[in-house]
């Protein structure tokens, strides 16, 4: 079964994705040299009033600027939107931290879980961030990499986040793939068994995010719309649009405000 969803992911990145691999690395090269974005002023234009409005109806989450690392994939870079840098789910993200916080953005296009622990977990653990979101496993489902490799090195992720930081963590699963474009080819029982497939492994991450206190947002049930809304995916059939990125972004706010 995630061999057929292999095949169909497969050219979805020989259509354009390379060219944001290097976007992708850079970003981690310039985090490994202490650079970071400093969150000067809100851009709120770059919200839509739903995701606005879930800003400003609680009370600050933060009282003070703080340090911001995104983990994650091609998602993180904001592949899909046509500005990566402002209109990902990062950045937005960033946009309701308090003025004068840093945004350190580790994504790297194409990158698994057990890459991104060398080449992304260090980098975070050597920051003393506040705040930490975890959105990296689509690649690894999709790519085949089995559910006991991957639910090792999520635990291995999770305990070493735990273990050596205070930060708050809010972490994504998988959403329903059967609904987006890039799957439409596969046959209703090929959907079937991706969608089972998808749900075993919802429920693996989601007992690691218990065990490790992690906040979780259930992208195949609370986030349902982002992958069943034409709209908020871009023309790759596969990653959110700028639009789906805010969508992403609110979600992940509400998580953060909850922790």
């Amino acid at each position: 079964m995630q061999n057929i969803s292999q095949q169909a992911y497969t050219s979805l990145r020989m259509r354009g994705l390379c060219f944001l691999f290097l976007f992708g690395v850079i970003t981690a090269l310039f985090a490994a040299c202490g650079n970071s974005t400093t969150i000067s002023k809100p851009r709120s234009s770059a919200l839509t009033p739903r995701a606005a409005a879930t800003n400003t109806a609680r009370a600050p989450v933060f009282s003070k600027p703080i340090t911001y690392v995104a983990l994650g994939a091609s998602d993180a870079v904001g592949v899909g939107s046509s500005e990566p840098g402002a209109q990902g789910y990062v950045p937005l993200i960033a946009t309701r931290l308090p003025q004068g916080s840093h945004m350190l953005n580790l994504g790297i296009s194409g990158i698994r879980l057990h890459e991104a622990l060398d080449e992304e977990l260090p980098l975070a653990l050597n920051t003393s961030p506040q705040l930490i979101t975890i959105w990296l496993v689509t690649n690894d489902f999709v790519d085949g990499i089995s559910y006991q490799s991957y639910i090792s090195d999520l635990n291995n992720l999770l305990d070493q986040l735990h273990a050596k930081t205070q930060a708050r963590i809010v972490m994504a699963n998988l959403p329903d793939l059967t609904r987006l474009p890039a799957f439409s080819s596969e046959t209703s029982d090929q959907k079937t068994r991706l969608l089972q497939a998808v749900e075993q492994w919802d429920q693996g991450i989601a007992q690691a995010a218990t065990h490790y206190g992690v906040t979780l947002i259930n992208l195949l049930q609370d986030g349902s719309e982002i992958t069943a809304h034409p709209d908020y995916i871009s023309g790759d059939g596969f990653h959110p649009n700028a639009q789906g990125y805010v969508h992403l972004a609110a979600l992940f706010w509400q998580a953060i405000q909850t922790t």
